[in-house]
């Protein structure tokens, strides 16, 4: 078991280049493998999550090239896949699943889906009403409606399908169907939440109407292979937003960084903390991206985050819950029932971690209060099987009074494979005075991040696990 020792620090000065999205990158694979003909993909996520799409598309006969461990071109079946020869695993990844569902719901044979432990764990009934209610079977084979997830295909009918909860992974799973069902399908949102099928679907050449709350798909269209970028992963880069912005005099820089507004509310979040941020957008694709800057980091205050923001932040609460911690007085957490049914619970998890780094938390049903402004003590944590968690907490750890361990890292690999080198470099910043990516700088630091046996990636002769 992996496990990483983070040594406290005093200033940030570091400028990075975060690795690819991962919801774009699940989405180039799986739409480009269902697409007709040759898909080009830059920047795309080596994690773990994201290459179990891309074996999972490669098991439905799409064949991919590798031209290196970020860059694919893949072969689109013209939205013929062929059954699979076995189950699919999933690995941890919920989009996997969910995505693939809708996929392979208007496809005429039976498909298999299964995870880890952790997967194992996380609902699915979401989607199984309305893929049902399309004309698909689904049957799962965990209690209460867990995996593993098995889908019987076929021919499908258009539904107009009103969302009980704000999530991007149950519209995107419809969105897959309608693509593939006899009529317009309308899937109307509660709240508007991440939009990067949309875009995609647009880029592919579907016909769609996105709007804020109310998207229409026609069905029986063909998707044309079309070359993309994946740009840098804003809920990666959020974690050393947070970092930057609580460290007095704190400085940052993030290049080439995903700024899709559905995916953007953690500067709003920031900024009225007090956080600084400069953003440039320098390029307006299907997906826009740019650069992030923080010059000058300081202390924070505290801010309720609650109601329509919610589903656009809800990969960043745990980091969200760290700023917390750093602020000035009192930050509140609320609406954020999710939370409880992703990798962990990360509500009580959260909360029980706070508190092992000496933070005040009354735990809520649908988040937490939290009461920052005071010294946080170095702790020993463990990760939950939760990669957000994993991360969230080494930041916290770089503000502590003396080194503290986070155990159970692997996990870290399912949406961020760089993490532990940019945490390297940052401590190094830090002992340095001053530093720039660099591979020979990662050497000089071991001995201030050390971690445990690394998990192997499949195919890591192009490829490393998230």
């Amino acid at each position: 078991m992996a496990e990483l020792k983070v040594h406290p620090i005093r200033r940030i000065d570091a400028e990075l280049e975060i690795p690819g999205d991962k919801s774009i990158s699940h989405r180039s694979v799986i739409l480009g493998g269902f697409a007709d003909g040759e898909t080009r993909i830059t920047g795309f996520l080596p994690s773990g999550d994201c290459l179990a799409s891309l074996a999972a598309m490669q098991a439905m006969g799409v064949e991919i090239d590798t031209i290196d461990r970020t860059s694919y071109i893949v072969h689109g079946r013209g939205g013929k896949l062929r059954a699979p020869a076995e189950s699919l695993d999933c690995g941890n990844s919920g989009t996997t699943i969910r995505l693939l569902a809708g996929l392979v719901a208007g496809q005429p044979f039976t498909t298999r889906m299964f995870g880890d432990a952790s997967l194992s764990k996380r609902p699915m009934k979401r989607i199984v009403d309305p893929l049902t209610t399309m004309g698909a079977i689904l049957t799962c084979e965990g209690e209460n409606l867990r995996p593993p997830l098995v889908v019987k295909g076929g021919a499908l009918k258009p539904i107009h399908y009103k969302m009980p909860v704000a999530s991007a992974q149950l519209k995107s799973a419809i969105l897959l169907a309608g693509l593939q069902a006899n009529g317009q399908t309308v899937v109307e949102q509660p709240e508007v939440c991440r939009d990067h099928t949309e875009r995609m679907l647009q880029h592919f050449g579907a016909s769609i109407r996105p709007g804020e709350k109310r998207i229409e798909i026609y069905g029986n269209t063909t998707l044309n292979g079309k070359d993309l970028h994946v740009p840098g992963d804003f809920s990666s880069a959020a974690f050393w937003l947070v970092a930057a912005a609580a460290m007095p005099g704190g400085r940052l820089v993030l290049n080439k960084i995903g700024l899709n507004p559905t995916r953007t509310a953690l500067l709003n979040v920031l900024m009225r903390m007090g956080a600084q941020i400069k953003e440039n957008v320098e390029c307006n694709d299907f997906e826009p991206y740019g650069t992030l800057r923080i010059e000058e980091g300081g202390k924070l205050k505290g801010t309720t985050i609650g109601g329509e923001e919610i589903p656009n932040l809800i990969d960043e609460l745990p980091i969200i819950a760290v700023a917390g911690a750093l602020a000035e007085g009192t930050t509140i957490i609320k609406d954020a029932q999710e939370l409880r049914v992703k990798e962990s619970d990360r509500i009580a998890t959260v909360a029980h971690h706070l508190r092992e780094f000496g933070v005040t938390v009354d735990e809520k049903p649908d988040g937490m209060i939290i009461y920052g402004g005071n010294p946080i003590r170095s702790a020993k944590v463990e990760s939950r099987h939760d990669h957000r968690i994993a991360m969230a907490f080494s930041i916290l750890a770089l503000f502590a009074d003396a080194p503290s361990l986070i155990e159970d890292t692997d996990c870290i690999a399912t949406s961020y494979p760089t993490f532990e080198q940019h945490l390297a470099q940052v401590v190094a910043g830090d002992v340095a005075g001053k530093f720039r990516i660099g591979a020979s700088l990662v050497n000089k630091v071991k001995r201030l991040v050390k971690s445990g046996p690394q998990k192997k990636a499949a195919n890591d002769e192009t490829s490393e696990k998230e």
